[in-house]
């Protein structure tokens, strides 16, 4: 199939890639000449394991191109996919100024050219409800007719995007015709060989799919970290409570790791949309309020921690931070938690150094020179209070810990991840702080 992806962000160039990789030609559009002049030199702005392989390899292959001219894929493509930002808004919903912009502009290439072929026009962008009613509007304002708009959220982890798209759990397609369903099917199948389903729905309930999922999800991670929380106040070890709990059928072991919470461009921005749109549509959702409130106190429980072993006072303490990225495999500093808790020491009088595999070049973007950026991970611990864990990468799971207790001026760990057993720091000699679990002095 001829397909154009509208916007090479996250969820774009992975969705493009992959969709070439399949043996269709795509052509991925951007506004963005600096991104643009990376990806035709074969650069990709991200970090996301395994995608390089494929990215070059459709590339020679001539099945994927990238280009800001608009025009020329939407009139050459059959299914087009808008895989634009929607950014949270002020107030918590989700804007949509990059879609409605995007959906105008195909539809004034549509009507100057005339064009007769049926377009099928897809969101995979994280929109609110009532979203495709909407861009059937503005395309029917300039008197089109040989259209659909569908909804087809993405269900991607970032760090495991490109495994997640070539094998799917599901696929869900809002569509209201045959014709399309038929097209979109025909389109996914190959990625679905094993069995997993591909749902057809409304486009409505599709839309509300997406935020359903990532809004539960975000629920059963705060879930864990308030009870974390209060086993840490009663003397319980929440790693028995979640091993036990995830054991249940009716529950399972997934997202059920607690933490400092949870971050991305996903969940935090996923869950006040769909309270904003909630209370717009008068069906509140308390529980979800409740939700994002805990998360953000979450993000601050290892500052709190740090503050009652040092009686209150980190004034000109140096303390060396492991892990920037919200979460291991990426470079995506958007939402972290190591945003808040860095800035709150530094705001307390603390000075920090920072490692990240990935994100180095991003967390100069969101913390810029607040901290000392460290090129590696246990010379940046010479004359450090404490070694802080933020983001749970695997080369962190096993670290040298003779370099670490002897750089260290005392031998001190908080771990905002839980990924070190307790029993074994202790032997170690280390005062390790963990989340749910007594500390070891």
């Amino acid at each position: 199939m001829n397909i154009s992806v509208i916007g090479t962000g996250y969820v774009g160039l992975v969705s493009g890639t992959c969709f070439a990789e399949m043996g269709n030609n795509v052509i991925c559009v951007d506004n963005n000449l600096d991104k643009l002049k990376k990806l035709s030199e074969r650069v990709i702005p991200i970090y996301e394991p395994g995608l390089d392989i494929l990215f070059q390899r459709n590339i020679d292959k001539k099945r994927l191109i990238f280009t800001d001219d608009l025009k020329k894929a939407v009139l050459e493509t059959e299914i087009i996919f808008l895989c634009l930002p929607t950014p949270q808004g002020e107030n918590g919903s989700a804007d949509l100024k990059h879609v409605f912009e995007v959906s105008n502009k195909i539809g004034i290439i549509l009507k100057e050219s005339g064009a007769q072929d049926f377009k099928v026009i897809v969101n995979k962008s994280t929109v609110p409800v009532g979203t495709s009613r909407e861009v059937t509007k503005i395309l029917e304002s300039y008197g089109l007719k040989n259209f659909e708009i569908v909804s087809n959220p993405e269900f991607l982890r970032e760090g495991f995007a490109v495994e997640d798209f070539m094998k799917p759990d599901r696929i869900v397609i809002g569509a209201k015709s045959a014709y399309v369903f038929e097209k979109m099917r025909a389109l996914y199948e190959p990625f679905v060989r094993q069995g997993n389903p591909i749902f057809e729905m409304d486009p409505e309930s599709s839309e509300v799919t997406k935020y359903a999922a990532n809004s539960y999800l975000a629920m059963r991670i705060t879930y864990m970290n308030e009870l974390a929380n209060f086993c840490e106040q009663v003397g319980a070890n929440v790693e028995m409570v979640r091993k036990s709990m995830g054991a249940d059928t009716r529950i399972g072991k997934r997202f059920l790791f607690p933490g400092i919470g949870y971050g991305g461009s996903c969940f935090p921005k996923d869950v006040n949309a769909l309270i904003k749109t909630s209370d717009d549509y008068n069906s509140p959702m308390k529980i979800l309020k409740v939700v994002d409130e805990v998360n953000k106190a979450q993000k601050l429980i290892i500052v709190k921690k740090i503050l009652k072993h040092f009686n209150n006072d980190i004034k000109g303490k140096k303390f060396a931070v492991w892990g920037l990225a919200f979460k291991p495999n990426t470079d995506d500093m958007r939402e972290a938690p190591a945003i808040v808790i860095i800035k709150e020491l530094v705001k307390l009088g603390a000075v920090v150094t920072g490692y990240d595999p990935a994100a180095m070049g991003n967390a100069k973007f969101y913390l810029n020179d607040i901290l000392e950026y460290a090129s590696e991970q246990y010379e940046m611990l010479n004359g450090a209070e404490a070694l802080l864990i933020l983001t749970e990468w695997n080369e962190f799971r096993n670290p040298e810990f003779d370099k670490i207790k002897s750089n260290l001026k005392t031998p001190l760990i908080f771990d905002g991840r839980n990924i070190f057993d307790t029993k074994k720091m202790e032997e170690l000699g280390f005062a390790y702080h963990s989340i749910g679990r007594l500390p070891v002095h």
